[in-house]
């Protein structure tokens, strides 16, 4: 099932490993750029892939957040090995990236790996659309820092700078049949209630899950992608009254009109319930 929460961990601290996996985040994303100082790449790329290749995850997805440029390429030979879930490819401004990792994917020892292309520069985000199209496309992800920097705005303190970007890769997603995007990261981990309301707010937008840097985000943000169980209540009525009824359309019980758009929003709450637990036996 799709992940609600994604933890990342610097590659080049291979004690944080098991630790991570353990977190009861639902994938880990072991990182390989930024987290990870330039004399420390190899170091760190060496690690993550003896890591991967002697750990049984379980349930938990495991990703790698590879290096952009030259370091790409012998980053994704090095961590490929079939426990692998997939890559993130960060600072992805072009549909012809993703296609270079989809065809080194295809002839290494993970051939059905997932990928998943981090938004960070303008250039991506008006090309959103054909990377969302882009084979192995698992979910696209806004990197909102790069991306403000390269904007130039301040998103931090202005809360629609980078609303344009965040809606048209929600919109992209939805127009290439893929998962949502999940919110980026904050840096904020102390502030929980703040975080939290954050997550919210993205939630809105039409964001499903949040990628994490510190174990204390992991149970905020899912929290904020649980249903409660009276909503969960209310769409099963929904389906339920849509499924009995003659024609395409029903009635719910206050008297509006159920249709498919009504439908589909009632099923995604249905999954995420399925997801997370809420009103199962």
């Amino acid at each position: 099932m799709r992940p609600l929460t994604y933890l990342y961990v610097p590659g080049d601290v291979p004690r944080r490993f098991d630790k991570a996996l353990s977190s009861g985040a639902d994938a880990i994303v072991l990182d390989l750029e930024d987290a990870v100082a330039l004399d420390r790449k190899d170091e760190a790329r060496a690690a993550v892939a003896s890591w991967i290749a002697a750990t049984d995850p379980g349930r938990v997805q495991v990703w790698v957040r590879v290096n952009p440029g030259a370091l790409q390429d012998n980053d994704i030979r090095a961590v490929a090995h079939p426990r692998l879930t997939g890559i993130w490819l960060p600072k992805v401004g072009s549909a012809a990236e993703v296609e270079r990792a989809d065809r080194l994917l295809a002839r290494s020892a993970c051939p059905e790996a997932e990928l998943s292309a981090l938004i960070e520069t303008a250039a991506g985000v008006f090309d959103a659309l054909p990377i969302a199209r882009a084979p192995r496309m698992s979910f696209l992800q806004l990197g909102e820092v790069d991306l403000a920097s390269d904007l130039g705005v301040a998103a931090e303190r202005a809360d629609t700078a980078l609303l344009f970007a965040r809606s048209r890769i929600v919109a992209a997603s939805v127009a290439a049949g893929i998962a949502p995007p999940p919110a980026a990261v904050s840096r904020n981990f102390r502030d929980l209630d703040e975080f939290r309301s954050d997550t919210g707010k993205l939630a809105d937008l039409g964001f499903v899950g949040r990628v994490c840097i510190h174990p204390a985000q992991l149970e905020p943000a899912r929290t904020v992608f649980t249903p409660a169980p009276a909503d969960v209540a209310a769409a099963r009525a929904v389906l339920d009254a849509l499924d009995a009824a003659e024609s395409g359309v029903a009635l719910d019980d206050r008297g509006f009109l159920i249709d498919e758009a009504v439908a589909r929003q009632a099923r995604a709450v249905a999954e995420r319930a399925a997801l997370t637990g809420v009103g199962t036996p």
